[in-house]
């Protein structure tokens, strides 16, 4: 049997199925499409996974269930197989108060991956809706997918881990594409792409020349690598003076949220800072700007005073420290109890003096705050900070001004992971500062998968990005992507760097999401036509 023949009987095969073995197909191959995403990047396999979607939908027609219920049935067994394993690693944070959290595990891993696959099934079914019999169909699916997507995204403060155009950020060439149309461009593109070889199975019966749709496809993938290839030679690194030193404690998760453990965490992170990192290096006398991680201390740092004066006995003068912290209001009276707290960024000077505070707007929920809160906690539930109330969200989005250097963007842990939102039009920043503390997931795949979706912020933007991560991985990146410096997952260090240079606003910074919504627009056109013509003949 030819290798042609072998992929008609895989597509009819997977047409007829129904039932369980329907739910199995589609399981796998949301599975399988999981290894697209960072560390492993094996995008190829989604040429394999994404036809078998298209397959899905075209026999949705037949069976009990006909027509838009089948085809969003198989939907969501196949995001549930994408993002189980995908997701996996939120489980590690309900097993570090084990003792209060471990019966929620099952929740997190099967819960959550539950509820995202509903997004996948909306976007099948929707791609249902507007099916047509010929090879525009893969356009169909790929519009009603990066809706099914982008609703992800925002509806319920939203969560687009691991959208589908992160498989196009690999290799870096390839990424270079979101600096024009953005992460739901990607997300387009990548679905178009990837379910084009699904109608090499169509022959005579709907089209003469199948192999135009996935000609159409390499064609793309191609351009995308040329453009990507060019905009990287027109843009190298360029690095300013300002001096960088991150510093990644690789603290255990415990800790951090243990007011016992002040003197320790002081004493790691004080020594830190001021590590040689090289035989010429003289500590942080020879930084300009000292970085922490996210929520850095198990107190209010600023009414710890001899907390505040060790950090200003450490810095130079002309050195400022950025650190994450846990910021009391600022209207509590004296001696009241605080219950509720900003998850927060401070810059502060050599003399201990705070130069600038940012408080996190997007807050995560079920980690900082619970949904209903006070219901929630009136049932004995709480969020896992354990911080009664939940953190307040700040209010605005601003800059931080830094001396000595360029304004800077901050972004708390998955505030990164958000595009569009990223930077204001009227307030340029020059370059990105991300907090995290990813200490939450252990040794998984989770934070690689968070730095494969900051580093597509910078591409956006073009804007270099420093990234503290309490375990790593901490990075410095240029606004091409490209990684300048990085210190791995798992290890305690420090990171030297001098800050890249930012670049002229992308088309994505000047238009947003338009390009994306007229590709959309376009192809949802298209399609409409082409079921117009099928059925007028």
């Amino acid at each position: 049997m030819t290798s042609t023949n072998k992929l008609h009987a895989a597509g009819l095969a997977i047409i007829l199925a129904w039932g369980w073995k329907r739910a199995a197909i589609a399981l796998v191959a949301g599975a399988l499409s999981s290894l697209a995403m960072a560390p492993f990047d094996a995008w190829p396999v989604l040429f394999l996974t994404f036809p078998v979607t298209v397959w899905l939908i075209d026999g949705a027609g037949a069976g009990r269930w006909r027509g838009i219920p089948a085809a969003a049935w198989a939907g969501w067994w196949f995001g549930f197989g994408y993002f189980v394993p995908g997701l996996y690693w939120i489980g590690y944070a309900f097993l570090v108060d084990a003792s209060t959290f471990a019966w929620l595990l099952p929740f997190a891993v099967i819960g959550l991956p539950a509820y995202l696959a509903l997004f996948t099934a909306f976007g099948f079914a929707l791609a249902r809706m507007i099916w047509t019999r010929d090879a525009s169909r893969v356009l169909a699916l790929a519009v009603a997918l990066t809706v099914g997507e982008w609703l992800r995204g925002h509806v319920l403060t939203g969560f687009p881990w691991n959208a589908f155009g992160y498989a196009l950020t690999e290799p870096l060439a390839l990424a270079q594409t979101g600096s024009l149309i953005g992460l739901w461009g990607l997300t387009f593109l990548a679905v178009a792409i990837f379910a084009s070889p699904a109608v090499l199975i169509d022959g005579g019966s709907r089209g003469r020349r199948p192999w135009i749709a996935p000609a159409l496809a390499l064609t793309t993938l191609l351009a995308m690598g040329a453009f990507g290839v060019a905009r990287l030679i027109l843009h190298p690194t360029n690095l300013t003076k300002v001096k960088l030193r991150i510093m990644q404690p690789n603290l255990e998760q415990d800790a951090r949220f243990n007011y016992s453990a002040k003197a320790e965490v002081m004493k790691k992170y004080l020594t830190l800072s001021d590590r040689a990192s090289g035989p010429e290096s003289t500590g942080v006398r020879d930084v300009d700007i000292l970085i922490w991680p996210e929520s850095a201390f198990p107190f209010f740092l600023t009414r710890e005073a001899d907390a505040m004066e060790q950090i200003a006995d450490l810095l130079p003068k002309g050195t400022v420290l950025i650190t994450g912290a846990v910021r009391a209001p600022d209207d509590l009276p004296p001696g009241v109890k605080i219950t509720r707290a900003y998850n927060s960024i401070y810059v502060i000077d050599h003399d201990g003096t705070v130069l600038s505070v940012y408080d996190k707007l997007h807050l995560v929920p079920f980690g900082e705050y619970l949904p209903f809160q006070d219901w929630m906690e009136k049932h004995g539930f709480e969020q896992l900070t354990k911080v009664q109330g939940g953190f307040i969200a700040g209010t605005q989005r601003h800059t931080l001004e830094i001396p000595n250097a360029p304004r800077a963007l901050p972004l708390i842990c998955y505030e990164a992971i958000f595009p569009g939102g990223v930077a204001t039009r009227d307030e340029r920043p020059g370059w990105i500062v991300n907090l995290t503390n990813d200490g939450w997931f252990g040794i998984s795949t989770g934070p690689y998968q968070h730095l494969q979706q900051v580093r597509l912020r910078a591409i956006e933007e073009g804007l270099p990005m420093a990234r503290a991560a309490n375990t790593g991985i901490s990075a410095v990146i240029d606004p091409m992507g490209r990684v300048v410096a990085e210190l791995g997952l798992g290890l305690e260090g420090v990171l030297d760097s001098r800050l890249p240079s930012a670049i002229p606003p992308t088309i994505y910074v000047r238009a947003g999401d338009i390009p994306a919504a007229i590709l959309l627009i376009a192809a949802l056109i298209f399609v409409i036509g082409r079921r117009a013509v099928k059925h007028a003949s």
